[in-house]
């Protein structure tokens, strides 16, 4: 097993100093090419071995997750890193207004804004890699049962280093063996057949919606995928855009200065960005957003679906555009920004609606 472990370090550590094309070879990208997880690959650098079999070392940390999170505002700005599949949301702050409840954390102070589903979480390590430049990146990250990347913290050069040294002395683990073990990743769960949806039932609650944070339970209660929801929804709710929305709703935004709501997460998180966006470049398949302390890399050929949303709140109407792979698994959903007790902004909703507006002009026109 050791043998096994230190192929693994050694495998990293080419691809890692031997970079093809100038760029090193990301961690999720040399367990895939492995043929394991990245919290596997991870979990290979713990315990003692040569600097000559890999760059990166890593301590496992004990799962006291909510005050391992409380903990990093002593750390100053950091970067967040929350991802799925197909879209990857880094934002730079601190971690500062963190709370947890009935296993849902939150980070509410500033430019860090995460949701947080710890019963997802279980895997963590502090990981220290030396890069090809010789710098060191220090980092927590954070993996789910089935090896799966669920969040990443990494230090920046304005991080208290000191602060970060205590941390993981003091929530590292007593178990520091190499190697850990690991579930079959979950899957999307069955559709329910439209036929047994109580359709009538599903569109009065929906017309009926006071919060978006209540339509979580109204799918819950109707037994319905997001994806399938939008489907039978009533068309004054949701709306079929063109698969290219994103890149054209990005774009405009930053052209017209309309500060947005960008949600990224998997099923351990979710992390949020809200605020105007300036840089939008599209590179091969990547929709991207570089700006100083938020960048957004979006797979656009892994959009299978993008829907306008409207939902009825308090406020009044809130709209957002929804993106969904070909599993039907949530992309990235985005909104104008708000705070709950304000209307959306009608910069926002025109920006938004005028995506829908320019299908239903295109289809008027065709024979």
């Amino acid at each position: 097993m050791q043998a096994s472990f230190s192929r693994l370090r050694q495998a990293f550590g080419h691809a890692r100093l031997s970079p093809s094309a100038g760029q090193p070879a990301r961690h999720r990208d040399i367990a895939h090419k492995l043929q394991i997880s990245e919290g596997e690959l991870v979990a290979a650098h713990l315990g003692a071995f040569t600097a000559e079999e890999s760059p990166l070392r890593a301590q496992r940390l004990q799962p006291l997750w909510p005050e391992l999170i409380e903990a990093c505002e002593a750390l100053g700005e950091l970067m967040a890193l929350t991802r799925n599949e197909s879209c990857v949301h880094e934002k730079t702050g601190p971690y500062r207004g963190a709370s947890a409840q009935g296993g849902v954390g939150l980070v509410l102070g500033g430019a860090i804004d995460l949701r947080l589903f710890y019963r997802a979480w279980a895997h963590g390590f502090a990981l220290s890699e030396r890069l090809a430049d010789g710098a060191e990146q220090r980092s927590l990250q954070f993996f789910d049962a089935s090896g799966q990347a669920i969040h990443k913290i990494f230090l920046r050069p304005e991080s208290n280093q000191a602060a970060y040294e205590a941390l993981v002395q003091r929530f590292a683990h007593v178990d520091q063996a190499p190697g850990i073990q690991v579930e079959a990743a979950s899957t999307e769960p069955a559709e329910k057949p439209d036929a047994e949806i109580d359709l009538a039932g599903f569109h009065a609650a929906w017309a009926s919606l006071r919060d978006t944070h209540d339509f979580f339970a109204l799918l819950r209660r109707f037994g319905l995928s997001r994806p399938q929801a939008l489907r039978l929804a009533e068309p004054q709710f949701a709306q079929a855009l063109p698969l290219a929305a994103a890149q054209e709703l990005l774009s405009r935004a930053a052209q017209e200065a309309v500060p947005l709501m960008v949600f990224t997460g998997n099923a351990g998180a979710i992390q949020i960005h809200s605020g105007p966006i300036q840089r939008v470049a599209v590179m091969g398949p990547w929709l991207n957003v570089l700006d100083p302390g938020f960048n957004l890399h979006l797979r656009e050929d892994h959009i299978a679906q993008a829907w306008l949303v409207r939902k009825p709140t308090v406020d009044g109407l809130v709209c957002s555009l929804e993106l969904f792979d070909a599993q039907g698994r949530n992309i990235a959903m985005m909104f104008g920004e708000r705070k709950p007790g304000q209307a959306e902004r009608c910069d926002w909703r025109t920006l938004l609606e005028s995506l829908a507006d320019r299908q239903a002009a295109a289809a008027e026109a065709c024979p």
